[in-house]
């Protein structure tokens, strides 16, 4: 008896450390631990056993994040009113650095993230002023380079490794492309929900295992919305379930230059979308498994589909088989980010 009081002892401990996380607050106010979001990140150690959340008040945090630690959760107080902001121009950044690393608002090189109830934004686009900087690795002569409005620039940017990167009840913006930027055609899984995303060219561009759901993609400008790079693993897919496409009238589904699977589940498309299927643009890539683009249960808002969206699953898959678990299988369980 006393054998099984202690192991339930010892179990409830567990359950309690797990349920309780370490929270640590960031407020503007002088109110939490921190007044800077990077300063809660830089307190944190190397390495932690345990998950940290470091939940942000209401307010707008003008700083570039550097996430090079695990197991952290960013979580808002709300998603409209705990802004992160800074203004980036990818095509400014490298003329200085070798790498994108620095080139978004939220960078992030490490595994297990979860994003909550934020709005994350590149500035650059919306504010622009048109801009001539001196750039070293331009090819012009004078090696000047013209800054673009449209140009790259990115809200979350995710390399180095990373993996396991969830993000539910989040509103990325840029005016640019690559908005939303997780790349890892190895081992990157990525997994949003409830978010919002706006941009220009593949502002919603993930690399290899990746499941959007009930999301809403804003095109600003630019000829697609989604990309793909699943050219590392045949079975590396993107799933988009329950996600609505808006933006400019013309705009552009999604295209892809590299081995590619699209799953797109259940969406919905403004009436005012070009009348155009996801893409390849012309590429020296070699495309190993040929065109992979499916639809299911997809229609536009007016009503008047396109044929090129009708049901075309592969043989032997149903709706029902598009779950998070066939996408990630036994790699990750996303879903208890959530909880």
């Amino acid at each position: 008896m006393q054998k099984c009081l202690m192991i339930l002892c010892c179990l409830l401990t567990a359950f309690a450390g797990q349920a309780n996380p370490e929270r640590i607050i960031v407020s503007q106010d002088g109110k939490g631990q921190f007044k800077t979001i990077q300063a809660a990140l830089n307190s944190l150690p190397k390495q932690s056993a345990e998950p940290i959340v470091i939940f942000i008040k209401k307010g707008v945090y003008n700083e570039k994040l550097y996430i090079e630690k695990s197991r952290i959760t960013l979580e808002g107080e709300d998603r409209e009113n705990t802004i992160i902001i800074a203004s980036i121009a990818r095509d400014a950044w490298r003329c200085e650095h070798p790498d994108d690393w620095g080139v978004a608002t939220m960078n992030i090189g490490a595994s297990d993230i979860t994003l909550k109830h934020l709005t994350v934004t590149n500035s650059f686009g919306f504010d622009f002023q048109p801009t001539t900087i001196t750039c070293a690795s331009d090819t012009t002569a004078d090696k000047q380079r013209v800054l673009r409005k449209d140009g790259h620039q990115m809200a979350l940017r995710a390399m180095n490794g990373a993996t396991r990167l969830s993000a539910i009840d989040c509103h990325f913006r840029a005016y640019g492309g690559d908005t939303v930027s997780p790349w890892d055609i190895d081992i990157g899984l990525w997994y949003f929900k409830d978010c919002v995303m706006e941009g220009g060219v593949d502002f919603y561009c993930p690399r290899g295992w990746a499941w959007a759901e009930n999301c809403t993609f804003i095109t600003l400008t630019g000829p697609a919305a989604i990309w793909h790079d699943g050219s590392k693993h045949e079975d590396s897919k993107t799933v988009l379930k329950d996600c609505k496409f808006i933006g400019y009238d013309g705009f552009s589904l999604g295209r892809y230059h590299k081995d590619a699977q699209f799953y797109l589940i259940g969406c919905s498309f403004g009436a005012n979308m070009k009348d155009q299927d996801i893409y390849l643009v012309p590429t020296t890539n070699t495309i190993q498994w040929g065109r992979r683009v499916y639809y299911a249960d997809c229609h536009k808002q007016d009503g008047k589909d396109f044929a090129w969206f009708r049901d075309n699953l592969p043989a032997g898959i149903t709706k029902k088989n598009i779950t998070i678990a066939w996408v990630f299988g036994e790699k990750w369980n996303p879903q208890k980010t959530e909880e």
